[in-house]
């Protein structure tokens, strides 16, 4: 008996912290305004997680960017874009049809919510996932075990976006502004996905894999030291796709053989990663605390994930074959999002249990 005692005194402290932090509403920028030397235990990451064996410099560690207008053919286009997908999960667009003053724009709107008058932004702080827009910090602060060095500010922008008077000042337009031309983005994106399965070019959208999208624009505070946490613990993302436009600071980082692979910042590129609900390959990442930031960024995700959705899902049956048998169960994504969200990010797949 006497041996478990000072784990629960640890549990009670720890809880308490995390309440402490949560009932400030301003985040880990909050923290860092306040001018901390050290970070909280809370944030201190286990020494495991942290560790950060650097790949081979060679061009196989390398995350493949595709230039959407590059003059070829469109089947050479869908072999591209399916054989990134299948093998690394990840890759950078470039000539993706979104104006780089549209990038620039969000990017800097999301900087002035996080960085504008706190009792302003303590107005949109919230825990409640079916609020309309919802400012925090770690949506697993209580779940996890240890927060993550980021604040985050986001919405579902379709099917049905908020009202214009609902959404920040700061940086309310350009999210619906934005979050248009990434629908157009994703729409083509899933075309060429499905073509480059053997399917019809509109089998993807026709599975509703476009209906709804969920933005999150993420902050990521200088961090005092930041080799004792992460921006962002490792995990998979609970998307069919997901659209990530980020700053020049870099930090993100791609699990490839078993090595932490950089995907560097490419000035007017985005990000695109295969979610678990579309399981080409779906690869787990990271983002590393870093002492030069503010990092932006900026997540689109093609998912309904905390909408009421009773679809079910399961595996293509027209891709099922002896050679490629069902490796997944039937769900829902309510089932699949009420799992992922007990877990939290604990570096597991939010589809383990649905494995056959």
């Amino acid at each position: 008996m006497e041996s478990s005692l000072p784990i629960t005194v640890a549990a009670i402290n720890r809880s308490t912290q995390l309440k402490a932090f949560d009932e400030t509403k301003t985040g880990v920028k909050g923290l860092v305004d306040a001018g901390i030397a050290e970070i909280p235990s809370i944030f201190r990451a286990p020494p495991a997680t942290l560790t950060s064996p650097k790949p081979p410099s060679s061009s196989e560690f390398t995350i493949p960017t595709i230039d959407l207008k590059g003059g070829g053919t469109r089947r050479s286009l869908v072999e591209k874009i399916g054989d990134a997908a299948e093998k690394w999960g990840f890759f950078q667009v470039i000539n993706h049809g979104i104006p780089m003053d549209v990038l620039e724009k969000k990017k800097e709107g999301i900087r002035e919510f996080h960085e504008q008058d706190t009792q302003v932004k303590k107005g949109f702080y919230s825990r409640d996932p079916a609020s309309k827009v919802v400012y925090s910090s770690n949506f697993d602060l209580f779940s996890s075990p240890a927060a993550n060095w980021r604040d985050t500010l986001g919405c579902y922008t379709a099917p049905d976006p908020p009202r214009p008077e609902d959404l920040p000042a700061a940086c309310g337009e350009m999210m619906i502004e934005y979050s248009k031309e990434v629908m157009k983005l994703g729409k083509l994106l899933f075309e060429l996905l499905s073509e480059a399965l053997g399917l019809n070019t509109s089998h993807l959208k026709d599975m509703d894999c476009t209906n709804s999208l969920l933005l999150l624009g993420h902050y990521y505070p200088p961090c005092p030291q930041p080799d004792l946490t992460l921006g962002l613990t490792k995990h998979f993302d609970n998307s069919f796709l997901t659209i990530l436009l980020q700053d020049h600071i870099g930090g993100l980082q791609v699990l490839h053989d078993q090595y932490w692979v950089d995907v560097p910042p490419v000035p007017g590129a985005l990000v695109v990663n295969v979610g678990d609900l579309l399981q080409f390959k779906s690869v787990e990442h990271r983002v590393l605390a870093n002492v030069a930031g503010p990092r932006i960024s900026v997540a689109c995700f093609f998912s309904s994930y905390l909408m009421a959705n009773p679809r079910v899902y399961g595996p293509i049956k027209d891709i099922l074959s002896e050679q490629n048998p069902p490796k997944y169960r039937d769900t829902t994504i309510t089932e699949y999002a009420k799992f992922y969200r007990s877990k939290g990010f604990d570096g597991t797949s939010g589809l383990l249990y649905l494995k056959i």
